[in-house]
């Protein structure tokens, strides 16, 4: 009974926090399971009620009144605001959505923050629920009881209106068939914009309501949206009540779990969405992804590795090794039919074609346009050092770091069609490699490179087969529980991590051995050059070989490329482990160039940046990532320290003019300035949103 005693008021904590975030998660699965749009500027909405309720609070009833009124108006208005914003991205999938209101997200933080200020918000409550009843012989706040019981009567009134009301009928008609919808009278538009107008206003009275449990501040926001997407996902998008559910046990669990299991709460939370999200993508593939368990799975690796390698140099071009050979004459989905004739025609296997630089005619002038930009961006990158101060030298190494982890995500989202917001785990896994290193007196750098590009490879090996057989927006959820689990265990191993506080003080790299450890910038500079130009270099590499060919195959035409006998499976793990190879070179890059490193360096805001780096490019572009990042962290450090307090503002505007303005990157601008070819914007197309699980619609 003393237990009990104990963790009581925990628990009645845990379902107020868990009621609050319902209601925050059922204008987000609204907006998402019913308008299709994946809303990262959710937590933004609630911050905008919160902020007005705690302006307007005066601690009288009237004020409370008002201020809901305000707040709810404020954020619907915010949220039809966003349904014209996301309209014209209808055509281009959840990435291109998610990046938008990311943006959106940043620019209305900096706002709400030059408006009302950084400080947190006092929240004045009528004195009659600014007091303590008697609950079961505890002293209970009023004002908490009270939420509970708005909280339930906004969740019946909500379901009445879903289930009862004309307006219900029309959103649930809206999910489910639109041109069905329009055929009665009713626009689909006028919908989808009544839709995320009505998912703000739960957002922006949850935030009026919630400001006392949850006082408007710095980090309210992400807080807040990235809880609600576990709601979400534990939820589904199919039941208000599974949703209810769901959202008292994540407050069960950051309230009562804390005080019972402080240890293990930080991880159940992501663990469980990953878990359900990947069991969820068992059962809604595609059903040409059946084909996993059988062309896939029951081989050794290192084996099938093994003959695909001696395959290889026996000049057998691009065929499937241990599977089922492609039909004679066809080329497999995503490869030309001059890569097809170079692997038929015995002595001109795939390595002349590579040395060629990927064309069957191989003339020289084809190759100098092919390389040009690479050149020119490598001879601007070696002038650097003279032509710039300390401070933007040490940007520029930064941004090689960004750049190189920006590429890697190219590689899943372009080339595999993995769209991931969890790549900075498999960075950060590199980054904390490095500065372990060279704490332990291990400052050699190409020692601490092929450390941390092992340590980051197995671990996108261990966490791969859960991200390679889902789709579409499915895959940025798991990605992104993935990267937060990896924040979770950062802030909690800090006899390796150092925690919150970060790590700094270990040794300078040394560039060689028997080397002097680097201090100054251009040399620290110099040697994050010539790493990232090694790295880019067997990047493009690989992805210019028929594998990088039957990597693009597997994205454009998976069903194609199974009934072909490919092994899409092993081709997407592969992909993955390299990609994450990459992301720890970058992180240990990162660690030498910076000399500290703290869980913002790793956290979801870098994914963030990365994924915008590489759409900035063009999806499959190598050159354009590393102008992509070169473009951000010039952005957020360079020119924000011209205007202080400033830079997620600017950052949020780069966000929102490149989802508009560069729908194709900027491979994209030069294949339709007459580069050529139809495979440049073939190779530039956004993966596409094929998950099923995500195409649900909002029903009691």
């Amino acid at each position: 009974m003393n237990i009990l005693d104990a963790h009581f008021v925990p628990a009645v904590d845990g379902v107020a926090y868990g009621l609050l975030l319902f209601v925050v998660a059922a204008g987000l699965s609204l907006a998402f399971g019913t308008a299709g749009v994946l809303n990262l500027s959710h937590g933004t909405l609630y911050a905008i009620g919160a902020y007005t309720g705690a302006e307007l609070s005066d601690g009288t009833w009237g004020g409370l009144a008002v201020g809901l009124a305000a707040g709810t108006a404020a954020a619907a208005a915010a949220g039809a605001g966003l349904s014209a914003a996301t309209i014209p991205l209808a055509r281009r999938g959840h990435l291109a959505q998610a990046l938008l209101t990311f943006g959106l997200a940043l620019i209305g933080g900096n706002l709400l923050i030059e408006f009302f200020g950084a400080d947190e918000l006092p929240v004045r409550v009528p004195e009659a629920l600014d007091s303590s009843v008697t609950l079961l012989g505890h002293r209970y706040p009023a004002y908490r009881l009270c939420f509970i019981l708005m909280a339930v009567l906004l969740a019946a009134f909500g379901t009445w209106v879903l289930t009862r009301t004309r307006v219900g009928a029309a959103v649930r008609a809206s999910a489910d068939d639109p041109q069905m919808l329009a055929t009665t009278g009713h626009s689909p538009r006028a919908v989808h914009t009544g839709v995320l107008a009505a998912a703000g206003a739960l957002a922006g009275a949850a935030g009026v309501l919630g400001a006392p449990i949850i006082g408007p501040g710095a980090g309210t926001a992400d807080t807040v949206l990235m809880l609600s997407l576990v709601v979400v996902v534990l939820g589904g998008l199919r039941s208000l009540w599974t949703t209810l559910f769901a959202a008292i046990a994540v407050g069960e669990v950051q309230t009562l779990g804390v005080s019972v299991a402080p240890d293990w709460a930080p991880y159940l939370l992501f663990a469980a969405m990953a878990a359900v999200l990947i069991l969820r993508s068992q059962f809604t593939e595609p059903a040409t992804s059946g084909a996993h368990g059988g062309g896939d799975g029951g081989a050794d690796p290192v084996e099938w590795l093994r003959r695909r390698l001696s395959g290889s140099f026996k000049g057998r071009g691009s065929g499937a090794g241990d599977t089922a050979p492609v039909p004679s004459g066809a080329a497999p989905p995503g490869v030309g039919a001059d890569k097809a004739e170079a692997g038929r025609s015995g002595g001109r296997g795939a390595l002349p074609w590579l040395l060629r630089g990927g064309r069957a005619d191989g003339d020289l002038a084809s190759r100098v346009r092919q390389a040009a930009p690479l050149l020119i961006l490598l001879g601007v990158l070696i002038a650097l050092p003279t032509l710039l101060d300390a401070y933007t030298i040490s940007l520029a190494g930064s941004a090689l770091a960004l750049g190189l982890l920006a590429v890697s995500v190219t590689i899943l989202t372009g080339y595999a069609g993995l769209p991931t917001l969890g790549q900075t785990a498999p960075f950060a896994v590199g980054a904390y490699a490095t500065a372990n290193l060279a704490d332990a007196g291990w400052t050699v750098g190409p020692v601490q490179i092929v450390v941390a590009a092992i340590a980051a490879a197995l671990f996108s090996l261990v966490t791969g087969p859960a991200v390679i057989r889902a789709r579409g927006t499915t895959v940025l959820m798991i990605t992104l529980a993935i990267g937060e689990l990896a924040s979770a265990a950062i802030n909690q191993l800090k006899s390796v991590t150092g925690g919150a506080d970060g790590l700094v003080g270990f040794p300078p790299t040394q560039a060689l051995w028997g080397g002097e450890g680097m201090v100054d910038e251009s040399e620290v500079y110099n040697y994050a050059l010539a790493v990232a130009v090694v790295a880019v270099a067997v990047t493009l590499l690989v992805l210019r070989s028929p594998a990088g060919k039957l990597l693009i195959g597997t994205r454009n035409a998976e069903a194609r490329m199974r009934a072909s006998g490919h092994p899409v499976g092993r081709y997407l793990l592969m992909a993955h482990i390299g990609a994450g190879a990459l992301a720890g070179v970058g992180g240990s890059v990162m660690v030498t160039v910076q000399q500290y490193l703290s869980p913002a360096d790793v956290g979801f805001e870098i994914a963030a940046f990365a994924l915008l780096a590489a759409v900035i490019g063009g999806n499959t572009s190598v050159i354009g990532a590393l102008i992509g990042a070169g473009l951000i962290v010039s952005t957020r450090d360079w020119v924000a320290s011209s205007w202080p307090g400033h830079g997620h503002l600017l950052l949020g505007v780069l966000f929102v003019a490149a989802v508009y303005l560069l729908p194709r990157g900027l491979a994209g601008l030069r294949a339709r300035s007459g580069s050529g070819g139809r495979g440049t914007a073939e190779a530039d197309r956004p993966p596409s949103d094929h998950d099923s699980a995500t195409a649900g619609k909002v029903a009691p």
